[in-house]
């Protein structure tokens, strides 16, 4: 189909956007095209709206609007700079000319392979440094595919040998510890199952709502301005003396217990309000035992899962806080590698004004901001972008947006997005479950995707066997993966055997089985063409009686002979031989001897 037109240019013509009417109606919104320019040849355009109407003589009649994308030349994207002629020709874009434009089918190294290109079998693949760089954002209404497209995600990164950090309020991602199931599903997108239990470390604030994760520990050596922000109550200026006295005193390394045991020897009543406010944080558990290692966390290959499933809001602010300020620290001297950082349910971490406040929400709007100038790649998940940081989601250059209804949110990702073109918002809006739009520096045009198969099975909690080792699903039978093409393997050969005969079958006969004939080893049958017949022949099983072993009949070779007294010799080689080609034995000149 893509050698025939499909419709033609109308109405006022330029050489980034035109006017079409389409004689095929089964090219949809969003499909690409290509047009032929006077000067560059085949420029691909995409279709980002139809309308159909009656004409005049009460016939239909399908009109749409394109915007340029550009042609390929010299190894580079180029736009044209002169307009198409008026009436061209349009045609449907072939793989090859999408390909080379967009950049999407060749899979490359340091790339995420995240599905195939919306109506089409050409596979999506971004350069890691140019998608995440930047900073991204993952958008969506519940239930859209937001967590699944990440996940999708996560297990490309982590291929790549990316240092991970996630920040997951509702424990979902531990779920790429398992293998997937969906056969069916990673068939279609060419997915091999998988799981990266070897590189996921979890980590809980809740040892017993989380029994198999790692404790995560923050350290206590606080400065007094961290303390007076991590504190969940305020203090008066008195009390804040108090305090800092108390700091003043602790040496080297610390815990809050001893914080707290120090400030109890004060004889001030002021002491009350500060003893509460550092029990409330003792309360929370993450300052008890011995702190967890940041270069553990961050590692080369490593996902350190933060699970803070069961925390209290509080707390999984607090630990965001003081986690993401000290990495980013860290990172700012080069004590760390890159990262990627990812927080799950953003909203409530880096709230817009007007929808609260929590304590993350300046060292996040840091980051994003300054995070890209030291290779701190952050990345924010929500199902409400209207409650996101609007300076958060603005520094993201790659949105990964799934479905949207919310008018509010529509309007914010319209807001965050550079180039947001009419139309786009409802585009949006009529996304299919597990499609996404994708804006990207990586991408010369924004493109929508069928997110592919995940590896790992999504929404599975691991199991866990005595000794502590996750249990995977069964394998599945090879015939579960692939039954057409096994199929179409085992048929072929019986239909090429009928039809052969003569050398054919005589040379087959040396190697298969004949049907209703006494079988032999391919071995066997092979070493007839050498040896002497006698010497391969399968003799029969007898019931073992105790006689003494006789000696081989005379003329008769012995199996346990020298191989050179077994060998045929060159005269009935020759015979057997000519047997198998139809020549007759007695005709043959003698050659000469060796």
């Amino acid at each position: 189909m893509a050698g025939e037109d499909i419709g033609f240019l109308t109405g006022n013509v330029r050489p980034s956007e035109f006017d079409l009417r389409l004689t095929d109606r089964k090219v949809g919104k969003g499909g690409f095209i290509k047009v032929k320019h006077p000067v560059h040849g085949f420029v691909l355009a995409r279709i980002d709206s139809l309308k159909t109407y009656l004409d005049d003589f009460e016939e239909s009649e399908t009109q749409g609007h394109a915007y340029t994308v550009g042609y390929y030349e010299g190894g580079q994207i180029l736009s044209p700079r002169t307009p198409f002629n008026p009436g061209e020709k349009v045609y449907l874009a072939d793989t090859k000319i999408i390909t080379d434009v967009l950049s999407l089918g060749h899979r490359r190294e340091g790339s995420l392979y995240l599905g195939y290109l919306e109506g089409s079998d050409i596979p999506v693949y971004l350069d890691i440094q140019r998608t995440i760089g930047k900073h991204i954002s993952v958008l969506a209404k519940t239930g859209a595919g937001k967590s699944y497209a990440v996940a999708v995600m996560l297990e490309e990164l982590l291929k790549d040998k990316v240092p991970i950090v996630i920040i997951d309020p509702h424990g979902e991602y531990s779920s790429l510890c398992v293998d997937n199931d969906d056969y069916d599903g990673m068939l279609k997108y060419n997915v091999q199952v998988r799981n990266y239990s070897s590189q996921v470390i979890e980590y809980t604030t809740d040892s017993g709502i989380n029994p198999h994760a790692k404790k995560f520990v923050l350290r206590a050596d606080f400065t007094m301005e961290e303390l007076l922000n991590l504190m969940p109550i305020s203090l008066s200026d008195k009390e804040k003396s108090v305090l800092y006295t108390a700091l003043q005193d602790m040496e080297g390394d610390y815990t809050l217990n001893m914080l707290i045991s120090r400030i109890d020897e004060e004889t001030t009543k002021l002491k009350w309000k500060v003893l509460s406010g550092l029990e409330d944080l003792k309360k929370s558990g993450v300052f008890d035992g011995i702190s967890t290692s940041y270069n553990e966390l961050v590692k080369e290959g490593r996902c350190s899962i933060i699970n803070l499933k069961g925390t209290l809001p509080s707390v999984q602010e607090l630990v965001v806080e003081r986690l993401t300020r000290e990495l980013f620290h860290l990172r700012t001297i080069g004590k760390i590698p890159e990262l990627f950082y990812l927080v799950e349910e953003a909203h409530n971490f880096c709230p817009e004004r007007g929808f609260g406040d929590a304590m993350s929400s300046s060292i996040l709007r840091t980051i994003a901001g300054e995070g890209r100038k030291f290779n701190f790649h952050l990345c924010v998940v929500s199902q409400r972008p209207a409650r996101i940081d609007k300076n958060v989601l603005s520094q993201c250059t790659t949105q990964i947006i799934l479905k949207v209804t919310n008018p509010n949110d529509l309007k914010a990702i319209k807001h965050s997005i550079e180039g947001f073109t009419v139309g786009m918002d409802e585009e949006i809006q009529q996304l299919n479950i597990g499609h996404a739009l994708i804006v990207s520096e990586a991408l010369k045009q924004p493109i929508t995707v069928d997110i592919r198969t995940r590896e790992t099975k999504h929404g599975a909690k691991p199991k866990y066997d005595e000794t502590g080792r996750i249990e995977q699903p069964p394998k599945p039978p090879p015939e579960k993966l692939a039954p057409k093409k096994k199929d179409q393997r085992t048929e072929y050969p019986k239909s090429r055997e009928k039809k052969r005969g003569g050398l054919w079958n005589a040379l087959v006969s040396l190697f298969l089985e004949p049907e209703g004939k006494d079988t032999k080893t391919l071995g066997q049958k092979i070493s007839e063409i050498f040896l002497k017949p006698d010497a391969t022949k399968e003799k029969p099983k007898k019931t073992p009686v105790k006689e003494k072993q006789s000696e081989p009949p005379k003329g008769e070779p012995d199996k346990d002979e020298p191989l050179e007294k077994r060998r045929l010799s060159p005269d009935e080689r020759r015979r057997r031989l000519a047997q198998i080609f139809g020549d007759d034995p007695e005709t043959q000149e003698e050659p000469e001897s060796d």
